[in-house]
């Protein structure tokens, strides 16, 4: 593992004491939870912490470190657009990041999208495409449009519309009297397609839903679920008979985490309203977008001062997110990139292939840059599975970073990670299926 010499020396204890006496950590028991690890710099796929330990960061930071850990590039065109503006309003006024952006970002979605709204995290960017779909059939006179269909397991985010489109969940469980109604339909894996388009079809005969929300071809909090792109293809062209709109939630699965750019361009039949966050700044600043398309966007054009779309945050459109988005597509649209991808995703399969029959495997799930385990426990497939701890334990004392779901073990490198690194986060997790196997006695 290559060392890099510390640039100051750090009081980690003390900070960590502060942590504790202070900081409420995300989707964390506190009672339970032990110290947190204390992260002073990165470089690469790599995190190094108060004793300048690297580790592999193989989850890309909750998914959103696509071009790794310090990028210079990144930086430096921050650091350029700090000195010329850092933030304005954006109800009434604009600036040329804000613009260069969806100008340059609409060339790579799909041909129908053509406007963006700005928001600044992947639940809000959901909460805009819901709300955007809801008012698009109020403002049209049609107020009987109010349902919403999404699938069973997904997660959109933690604000209350995306809680509502989340399949049931720890998540949201203490919220459930709160949420809307939503009509959710089972993940059409192999074997189900047919079953789910089905209850799709009488799901929409009524003639009241308002939009499908999805994410597309992969379901990532929700276990690393995998379906093919011919069946949403026919679930899009079903809502489209019946009038209702589509939202795909890419803020996960957009920038190349499936192997193409987004995972709409998969589909012969592209949604109505896109979601994006995440890899959207390159993973250095919090920024979303709801894209959609110019029909959706008309339904709002009026002299009638009610039919505008009330919503806003404070960081709306902001220029040095912006810029990080921007310098971001530069790094995105280089040759190397899809160089890059199609690495990632080669190893992913050879690698999966020499698991193929492993007793402690219960499915392997791979597509693009994402390779998901699901793993034996003799327990239900679950967020809550005890084996997740264990499993974060171990590979953090081999200096990897895995975040199971569950017991749904998943790798999710930034783009940028080392081949000598891919494998020995491989390595490692041959090493706890080893264990495991022992343990279960097989």
């Amino acid at each position: 593992m290559i060392q890099l010499s510390k640039e100051a020396d750090i009081d980690g204890q003390r900070l960590l004491q502060l942590d504790k006496a202070h900081i409420w950590h995300p989707y964390t028991q506190m009672k339970t939870a032990g110290p947190a690890r204390l992260i002073c710099r990165g470089q690469g796929a790599l995190l190094f912490d108060e004793n300048d330990q690297a580790y592999i960061d193989a989850v890309s930071s909750w998914w959103v470190t696509i071009h790794g850990h310090a990028h210079p590039y990144l930086a430096k065109k921050i650091y350029e657009q700090l000195g010329t503006l850092e933030h304005v309003i954006f109800a009434g006024f604009t600036h040329q990041p804000a613009i260069d952006l969806a100008h340059r970002l609409l060339k790579h979605l799909p041909e129908n999208q053509n406007r963006l709204f700005f928001s600044d995290n992947g639940s809000t960017a959901v909460e805009v495409g819901l709300k955007m779909a809801i008012q698009y059939f109020y403002n049209r006179g049609n107020r009987g449009r109010r349902k919403i269909i999404a699938f069973e397991h997904a997660y959109h985010g933690d604000t209350f519309g995306a809680m509502s489109a989340g399949g049931a969940s720890v998540f949201n469980a203490p919220f459930e009297e709160m949420l809307f109604e939503v009509i959710h339909l089972p993940v059409p894996v192999k074997g189900r397609e047919q079953e789910v388009l089905s209850k799709l079809e009488q799901a929409l005969a009524s003639g009241e839903v308002c939009a499908f929300v999805f994410e597309p071809l992969v379901l990532g909090a929700g276990g690393m679920m995998m379906y093919e792109a011919d069946v949403l293809d026919r679930m899009i062209a079903l809502c489209r008979e019946k009038g209702s709109l589509c939202i795909a939630d890419e803020v996960m699965t957009g920038f190349g985490r499936t192997g193409r750019l987004f995972a709409s361009n998969y589909l012969e039949h592209k949604p109505d309203i896109i979601c994006l966050s995440k890899g959207l700044t390159g993973g250095v600043l919090p920024m979303a977008l709801t894209t959609c398309t110019e029909a959706i966007y008309e339904a709002f054009l009026s002299e009638d001062a009610t039919k505008t779309f009330f919503h806003g945050h404070s960081f709306t459109g902001n220029p040095i997110g912006c810029a990080a988005a921007l310098a971001s597509l530069d790094l995105l649209e280089r040759p190397e990139f899809s160089k890059r991808i199609a690495f990632i995703e080669q190893e992913h399969q050879a690698f999966a292939a020499t698991l193929a029959d492993h007793p402690m495997i219960a499915d392997l799930r791979q597509r693009g840059t994402i390779l998901a385990l699901e793993l034996q426990t003799g327990q239900q497939t679950s967020y809550l599975n005890n084996i997740r701890s264990f499993l974060s334990n171990f590979f953090y004392e081999r200096h990897i970073i895995l975040r199971p779901l569950g017991n749904v073990l998943y790798i999710m490198p930034p783009y940028v990670i080392e081949v000598e690194q891919l494998h020995e986060v491989y390595g490692a997790v041959r090493e706890a299926l080893a264990i495991l196997k022992e343990k279960a006695g097989l």
